[in-house]
């Protein structure tokens, strides 16, 4: 009898509804808290699980910021220097050489360089014309992004060193601070989601996993939902004011 009755409480127990709860939460900065109000009470006899479901916002975190957007060169038969200054944003090569090309015209020295990409080896070529020389020498300069090391180019066919660095991140990490179970390079991290966009800059990042991956919730009353956007350094995202809205579901197990 006593095992009839636990076999008969297993059984309501997992043909009973589960518990699942829809979260939504939305802001313009990479790093905010969500207040509970109430408090979520998850039951402590119970597991639960939680996944990110669905991402959305706008691929406008820069990869030219202040720390790296600007490209000096030296008229040498007259000594004068030139300078271009590339607006912060999110760049693909091809769009940081029409802004190079854009600004040498206005500057009268249109004709000074070229700035082509070598697709074979993922590199980056200067063809700089007699009468110049291109000039690395400042700390907010391209020269890591293009690929060049030296602080100096002159007149001639120059191909970069290192490979065109234009992609700054690598991977975007969805931080939350209610679970446990997953890790980044052996440390453990609240990371609950990672992903790269499938779209260019300037376009709508609409991210939903196929598979979802759920993580053990690790708290049993959710007062607060903190959510950090980082890239793979720990670095936090610059949304540079674009609205991100995630869903996640949480569920029992």
């Amino acid at each position: 009898m006593i095992e009839n009755n636990k076999l008969l409480k297993q059984l309501v127990i997992n043909t009973s509804p589960k518990e699942d709860h829809q979260i939504i939460v939305s802001n313009n900065k990479p790093e905010f808290n969500t207040i509970f109000n109430p408090s979520l009470q998850l039951d402590k006899d119970k597991q639960y699980e939680v996944a990110l479901v669905d991402l959305e916002t706008y691929y406008s975190f820069p990869n030219i910021s202040k720390h790296n957007n600007t490209f000096a060169y030296e008229i040498t038969h007259t000594n004068k220097s030139g300078i271009i200054e590339i607006p912060i944003g999110s760049y693909e090569f091809n769009g940081l050489n029409k802004e190079i090309a854009r600004q040498l015209k206005m500057n009268g020295d249109e004709d000074a360089f070229k700035l082509i990409a070598n697709h074979n080896t993922f590199k980056s070529i200067l063809e700089i014309q007699p009468g110049y020389a291109v000039e690395f020498n400042n700390r907010n300069s391209l020269k890591s992004v293009l690929g060049f090391t030296k602080d100096r180019y002159p007149s001639g066919f120059h191909e970069s060193e290192n490979i065109v660095n234009i992609l700054a991140i690598n991977s975007i990490f969805i931080h939350i601070n209610i679970i446990n179970g997953s890790i980044v390079n052996g440390s453990q991290e609240p990371v609950v989601y990672s992903f790269f966009p499938k779209v260019s800059p300037g376009y709508k990042i609409i991210q939903k996993p196929v598979n979802p991956i759920y993580l053990p919730v690790a708290i049993n009353t959710i007062r607060d939902f903190h959510v950090k956007i980082t890239d793979q350094n720990h670095k936090l995202l610059d949304l540079r004011g674009e609205e991100i809205t995630i869903r996640f579901h949480l569920r029992q197990k």
